[in-house]
């Protein structure tokens, strides 16, 4: 019994430092700057169950995906680097929604699900459910149906340890006001930036070592 614990314990903090939600709160601050607070619920609850999914899915037959679709990590890892790297510095340049004063019903419904789309990309993937989350739930998950319920366990509780720190945001947004989260906005736009580099040189070496070991392999 103080085993299994221990294995779930250890599961857990795995995820956690990967997936940290302390770290990510300002990150999706940044992103929901311009929302409202139940935009902001919306978007966060939809992330994570989107990243919840994905990485049950992965965790049951990711390697089986990968290997169907002629997939590798590196490839993901540098696709994810790109995508991220580009949120980053879109952020860091300011780019905030542009606002009407008098839209439409049918503005309001777009404007909406154009908020919805960033719960899908970048949060859910591949800020939440990543190359490293994905990795680190195929690797966990590995060992059979056990592993595989720890795992799934693992990081639902994260899921939801993680919306209560997206929605306690909404008082951080208040007390540093709105010129608070434009610097942050910037700052959090750098970092995504420099994580999103860091993924793609990641994915890259992966590749370079990848190609080597075919070549050594011939």
């Amino acid at each position: 019994m103080d085993s299994f614990i221990t294995h779930a314990f250890s599961v857990f903090m795995g995820f956690f430092a990967i997936m940290n939600p302390i770290a990510n709160t300002p990150v999706f601050l940044g992103l929901t700057v311009d929302d409202d607070p139940q935009a902001r619920r919306k978007i966060a609850a939809k992330a994570l169950l989107l990243s919840f999914v994905i990485i049950v899915v992965f965790a049951a037959a990711g390697k089986l995906i990968f290997e169907l679709f002629g997939i590798t990590l590196s490839a993901f890892r540098i696709m994810g680097g790109v995508l991220v790297a580009l949120v980053g510095y879109h952020m860091l340049q300011g780019g905030e929604h542009s606002s009407v004063q008098h839209p439409s019903r049918e503005d309001n419904q777009k404007t909406l699900e154009d908020k919805m789309e960033v719960a899908i990309s970048p949060l859910a993937m591949p800020i939440l459910a990543g190359p490293g989350t994905i990795a680190t739930a195929m690797n966990f998950a590995a060992g059979g149906a056990i592993d595989f319920m720890v795992t799934v366990g693992s990081f639902f509780l994260l899921c939801v340890i993680s919306y209560v720190f997206f929605i306690s945001g909404e008082r951080f947004v208040k007390y540093i006001g709105h010129n608070g989260i434009k610097v942050i906005t910037r700052l959090m736009g750098l970092i995504l930036a420099v994580i999103g580099v860091q993924m793609l040189i990641q994915g890259i070496g992966g590749a370079v070592l990848e190609f080597e070991k075919m070549k050594l392999g011939e």
